[in-house]
């Protein structure tokens, strides 16, 4: 008994002993051998990093008006695992379709979604109808969750929301082509948004600490903080109503000619910030996702579409030639038509018969390729034609900070004459941009400087607080400031000039402004021109002695081959004479010389009658007045012309504009009065029998109207501007403007 229970005492003392050199040895395996694995796996179950959200920053205009912003977005999730409990799939399937609009069997699919093993998941996202939705569709879909809750009696419905951020644009498509948009993903896609991502997104932070295992952080943890880098914020050059003028007038425009496109660019000549760009068709950055805009809308004619510039390119030979001191204005030549050496086909003005022996000024208000050709080819010569087209920066980009911009290109045969004659009127070896453009009458209008134009006004860093301005910048001196001025003066009389003038139409009482017209016959791809189908131009600026705007408007293939003049120019005048009273320029009746600063009164002319339009049918009065050249607006749906001001017989100032009433009383479309008299918007308004009050003195700078007792009653608002000196007469206008082009 007593061996036996030794043998038991010694058994157990040795199982003792085995047990514990194998835990010895487990645990020198564990803390020594593994010793730094398993810290590194007890950290991660301690250590959490937390992520702060850098805001992305803020796009305004000049004035700080949000362009672009993130605001609170709401992404509608299904619980399917709930939803089958209460029974209630089809009634959320059915409520979610109405408010989203997305179809019933993908709802079906997200509403009943099983795992592998058959079992109920517990949430899935509404894609892409309910990705991100703004506040109003959230409050509806809220509406329709509290709606189940009640007639159900519960308080879980399988249907929520989950807070999200999103890119948001106020102001819809306006500026759409600079701004571009970020997909619902935050991942920017183009214009600023793309170019300045990196500066705009700013830097996550983080918040690294250690917790025990029910998430409560440690009293001794060991903290790390990364602060959060908010993106930058820019004010852009951009004027949010000015860039509303130019949308109206391109929508006018592309409702009436059908192009394939349109562009507008409008830019402070003398520091070159863009205070507008657009292109028509354009898109909504908010609904960039939407299947029905057109897909050529996200295409930025405006920095990136080369293209023959046709007569608008005459400023360069011109500006060269004035500069060389070899523009006489007096001088004579023989229009119709010119002869280059080793070329068989001579090059025509648009009028083949030509126009006489007339002076060259006539020459340029008449867009007369021969002039043309005679000062950029014979007079310049090629060498120094080529070097003003380089100067003026036609053969390298502009540096416009937005993204996607090409160059233009010039590469005539130095060997063939007529390539590079063709250069003096803006065709052949010859590709342009818009933003060229524009930059290259800037340098006329701003004293001789080419500049680098830009979007961006100044940079906000939130962190810090430090703004940093965009401060115009030189690229090289193309002109003297004397030949600029001499330059710009006869540009003005190509729209001063009611019978000669290319220009006329884009003529603005009141205000004196330069430009030229353009009528680019586009190449049929065999080598020739497609004489039906034109881009049609009007590039010009005003006041044409002090300048404050420059415009570049360019419309690709308007209906009936229409020229620059009869359809750009009207463009430029709608915008332009909107934007400089909103600019504060004052309007001036004296016509004073840019050459030498002198005031001259203007020689009286015969003046131009109202026709009679009463009883016409709006459509064949619209016709008439085209043709004549008149200035006019139809106001109203109604087919017949009721009525008309000024009445017929009634002599016209200089581009006084005729309005046409085709309806009256309670429905009527208010025509745009600001810039008119008290006397010329009163008569208009008692024909249109509706209520008048008046605030102020002078001219119209506002307008609004309201019903009072089922009556429609106008307020108009103004302000005392420069009183008026002699108008700038009008010779009796010939036939409709037949535009330059060339073959």
């Amino acid at each position: 008994m007593v061996k036996r229970i030794k043998l038991r005492t010694l058994f157990i003392g040795g199982c003792i002993t085995l047990f514990f050199l194998v835990l010895v040895a487990r645990v020198f395996w564990i803390q020594v051998l593994q010793g730094k694995e398993w810290q590194e796996t007890a950290a991660k179950q301690w250590a959490h990093t937390s992520t702060i959200k850098a805001v992305r920053g803020v796009i305004e205009d000049r004035n700080g008006s949000v362009l672009a912003s993130d605001v609170p977005a709401y992404t509608v999730v299904v619980n399917p695992e709930v939803i089958a409990e209460k029974k209630i799939g089809e009634e959320v399937i059915q409520g979610l379709h109405e408010l989203l609009n997305k179809p019933v069997d993908e709802l079906k699919k997200l509403v009943e979604a099983k795992d592998k093993d058959g079992k109920y998941l517990k949430n899935r996202e509404i894609r892409n109808e309910g990705w991100k939705i703004d506040e109003e569709m959230k409050d509806k879909v809220t509406a329709f969750v509290e709606k189940l809750k009640k007639e159900h009696d519960t308080l879980e419905t399988g249907v929520g929301l989950v807070r999200e951020q999103k890119r948001y644009y106020p102001k819809g498509s306006l500026a759409a082509h600079i701004l571009g948009y970020t997909d619902r993903d935050g991942k920017a896609m183009m214009g600023l948004e793309k170019l300045l991502n990196k500066q705009l997104s700013g830097t996550d932070g983080q918040l690294n600490y250690q917790s025990d295992g029910r998430g409560i952080k440690l009293p001794d943890s060991k903290d790390t903080f990364q602060p959060v880098v908010n993106g930058s914020n820019y004010k852009l050059t951009i004027d949010s109503t000015i860039q509303f003028y130019i949308e109206e007038a391109m929508k006018k425009a592309y409702a009436e000619y059908k192009p394939k496109s349109i562009s507008v660019i409008a830019a402070d000549p003398k520091t070159m910030e863009i205070l507008g760009l657009a292109n028509m068709p354009t898109f909504n950055p908010n609904e960039y996702y939407d299947l029905n805009q057109d897909a050529a809308g996200f295409y930025n004619h405006a920095i990136m579409t080369r293209f023959e510039p046709g007569s608008t390119f005459k400023i360069v030979p011109l500006a060269g030639a004035v500069q060389e001191k070899l523009f006489d204005p007096n001088a004579k030549f023989q229009s119709g038509s010119i002869r280059i050496k080793g070329y068989s086909k001579p090059i025509y003005d648009m009028n083949r018969a030509g126009y006489g022996t007339i002076s060259f000024l006539e020459g340029v208000k008449r867009s007369s390729n021969v002039a043309f050709v005679k000062l950029g080819y014979e007079m310049l010569g090629k060498e120094k034609l080529l070097q003003y087209i380089t100067d003026f920066g036609f053969t390298e980009k502009t540096g416009i900070d937005l993204p996607g911009e090409v160059k233009g290109i010039v590469n005539p045969d130095p060997n063939r004459a007529v390539e590079n004659a063709t250069l003096a009127y803006g065709h052949g070896k010859l590709l342009v941009t818009p933003i060229q453009q524009l930059t290259a009458v800037a340098a006329i209008a701003n004293g001789g400087k080419l500049l680098v134009p830009h979007v961006v006004k100044e940079v906000t860093d939130p962190n810090t607080g430090k703004t940093t301005v965009t401060q115009p910048e030189v690229v090289r001196q193309v002109l003297s400031e004397a030949s600029a001025r001499e330059t710009g003066s006869y540009l003005e009389q190509v729209v001063a000039d009611q019978q000669h003038g290319t220009g006329r139409h884009a003529y603005i009482e009141g205000y004196r402004v330069a430009g030229k017209t353009g009528t680019a016959i586009k190449p049929d791809g065999k080598g020739g021109y497609d004489r039906d189908k034109v881009r049609s131009s009007f590039l010009g600026y005003a006041p044409a002695n002090d300048p404050k705007i420059a415009v570049f408007v360019i419309i690709d293939e308007p209906a009936d081959a229409a020229g620059g003049g009869a359809a750009a120019g009207p463009v430029f005048k709608d915008i332009v004479s909107q934007a400089l009273p909103y600019m504060g320029v004052p309007k001036a009746g004296d016509v004073t010389s840019p050459a030498d600063k002198k005031t001259v009164k203007a020689e009286a002319v015969v003046q131009r009658k109202a026709p009679d339009l009463t009883g016409k049918t709006v459509k064949a009065a619209r016709q008439l007045l085209i043709n004549q050249g008149f200035d006019f607006e139809a106001v109203g749906q109604g087919a017949n012309v009721v009525s008309q001001y000024p009445e017929k017989g009634t002599a016209l100032t200089a581009g006084q504009r005729i309005y046409l009433l085709s309806e009256q009383g309670e429905n009527v479309t208010l025509p745009d009065l600001r810039g008119q008299s008290l006397r010329d918007a009163l008569e208009i308004l008692n024909l249109l029998k509706v209520g008048i009050s008046v605030e102020g003195e002078g001219y119209v700078t506002e307008q609004s109207q309201a019903k009072n007792k089922g009556k429609t009653q106008v307020a108009l608002k103004l302000s005392p501007l420069n009183e008026y000196g002699e108008n700038i007469p009008v010779a009796l206008a010939g036939d409709a403007e037949k535009e330059e082009a060339a073959e």
